[in-house]
Parts: C-alpha cells; sequence; structure tokens
C-alpha cells in the first residue's frame, strides 16, 4: 500500500504563497503521475496539476503561471508551489498518485488515480 501525507496549507491573505507538499512512502511500486486536486466547500473535487513521471506538467486553467509543481525524487516528496493565491483557491488540497500508465491522455481525471492523501487545507483571505 502507498500513503500520501499532504502538509504546507495555511492561512493567508489574497496574493500571499504557500508550498504544499505530498511525502510519499509504503509498497515500492511504479508512480506513472502525481497529480493534485482541490475540494472547496460544497463543490466537486477538481483538477489543479500533474506532473508525470518524465516530468511532463500540466495545469488547470484556473492556475496556470500561478502554480508550479517540482519533486525531490530522492526523497519520495513533490511539491505545488502556489503563488499569487486568490480567494477561489480556497479548498482542500489533496494529492495523488497513480500507478497506471495511460499513453496518450493527461493525468486530469480523478479516475486515473489509484492513492489518495488526506489533504491539506488552504485558506485565502480578501
Amino acid at each position: 500500500q502507498v500513503q500520501l501525507v499532504e502538509s504546507g496549507g495555511g492561512m493567508v491573505q489574497a496574493g500571499g504563497s504557500l508550498r504544499l507538499s505530498c511525502a510519499r512512502s509504503g509498497r515500492s511500486s511504479n508512480t506513472y503521475a502525481m497529480g493534485w486536486f482541490r475540494q472547496a466547500p460544497g463543490k466537486e473535487r477538481e483538477f489543479v496539476a500533474t506532473i508525470r513521471s518524465g516530468g511532463i506538467q500540466y495545469y488547470a486553467d484556473s492556475v496556470k503561471g500561478r502554480f508550479a509543481n517540482s519533486r525531490d525524487s530522492a526523497k519520495s516528496v513533490v511539491y505545488l508551489q502556489v503563488n499569487n493565491l486568490k480567494p477561489e483557491d480556497t479548498a482542500v488540497y489533496y494529492c495523488a498518485a497513480a500507478s497506471t500508465l495511460y499513453y496518450g491522455v493527461i493525468y486530469d481525471s480523478r479516475s486515473r488515480y489509484d492513492y489518495w492523501g488526506l489533504g491539506t487545507q488552504v485558506s485565502v483571505s480578501s
């Protein structure tokens, strides 16, 4: 079993920044993509960003230019740098790991991911 633990969330004012972390541990297995999703109160969980094992990244339009993936493979940690935060970014942010290889598709769907963390809260005040 793979465990994912997010951290780094908090309360910031609009325009502020945070760096979210996702630490992966547990059974060794192939991970083809790591993704970030978020869920605001009363809304469905939505895609935010993903980074494939080869380094290709993809972002939701709402966060392009403001959010950035990075990773430390030696530590099995992925990061999401979130800049210029807006009140509408307020949500619980979840990281996810995909252990199935899909060719020619973007890992922007919840169904592509096999393991999930419990989330970290990001709250942005205006």
